[in-house]
């Protein structure tokens, strides 16, 4: 019998205030699987993350990770389930005031009972896995963007999580930098036998790292597949998305009135 998948979503519904971000999205990621979910700024792709991690409460809809429903969860369970997820934020969320080392220590320190001594070992191997172990002593000022994303995932992987959370890892990265991310990525998840989401709208990068995708448009899941056959998708939107035509189902344009109306104008019939 194959295992339950690790994380089950059904009929997922949020919004802010009025404006509607999910509606309705519903998918399932097997355990040990690379999974990457693509989609255009604001469609709701890091809303989703902090729905699983449990940062926030759904309208309608469930969530499970590994077969417990964040959103019945008291505050002891659900921090005890986020111990075993590991976080990389968009902005990597280094605290300023620490080095590099203490950085990746902190959930260490946090969640553990382990000797100094243990904690520094795991640290430098941590560290050495992403190429920063001899920046051990820097301040995050002192790191540039793509060392600054290397130390978050270090720090992400700390207590080995059964589960990695990507937030568009990509995001403002050089082309050097982001291919050295793109790769330690998928090496870490392979070597930690973990699984993996990537949110992100780089698409050649995630397609590089992960084994399934999802494209989330209009608050649902308009398409899904193996990366190797999403290249060929003949689906209007992931055709549209994969070579960023202008043209297609996603609308540069925020829904609004016409120009005209609203600069106080009269539309002339020609």
């Amino acid at each position: 019998m194959s295992a339950a998948p690790i994380i089950e979503i059904h009929d997922l519904h949020f919004s802010y205030e009025k404006r509607k971000i999910l509606n309705g999205v519903s998918l399932s990621i097997p355990r040990g699987s690379k999974v990457a979910v693509l989609g255009a700024s604001g469609c709701g792709k890091s809303t989703l993350l902090k729905l699983i991690m449990g940062q926030l409460q759904p309208e309608r809809g469930r969530v499970l990770v590994d077969g417990e429903d964040v959103h019945a969860l008291d505050n002891d369970d659900l921090y005890r389930l986020r111990r075993k997820m590991g976080v990389m934020f968009q902005v990597s969320g280094l605290f300023s005031d620490l080095s590099t080392f203490e950085n990746v220590a902190f959930p260490m320190r946090e969640h553990t009972d382990l000797p100094e001594a243990m904690i520094r070992d795991l640290v430098l191997m941590k560290l050495h896995a992403v190429g920063l172990r001899g920046a051990r002593q820097l301040m995050p000022g002192e790191l540039s963007g793509g060392m600054e994303r290397r130390v978050a995932l270090a720090r992400a992987t700390a207590l080995d999580p059964m589960l990695l959370l990507y937030d568009e890892p990509f995001a403002g990265l050089d082309p050097i930098s982001l291919n050295v991310i793109a790769r330690l990525l998928r090496r870490l998840s392979d070597a930690l036998d973990t699984s993996s989401i990537v949110v992100t709208y780089d698409v050649s990068e995630s397609l590089k790292v992960v084994d399934y995708v999802y494209f989330l448009a209009d608050g649902r899941i308009v398409a899904e597949g193996p990366s190797q056959e999403i290249i060929h998708s003949r689906d209007p939107f992931v055709h549209q998305f994969l070579h960023a035509q202008p043209e297609g189902p996603v609308h540069f344009h925020y829904h609004a009135q016409d120009l005209e109306t609203d600069l106080g104008m009269q539309a002339t019939a020609r």
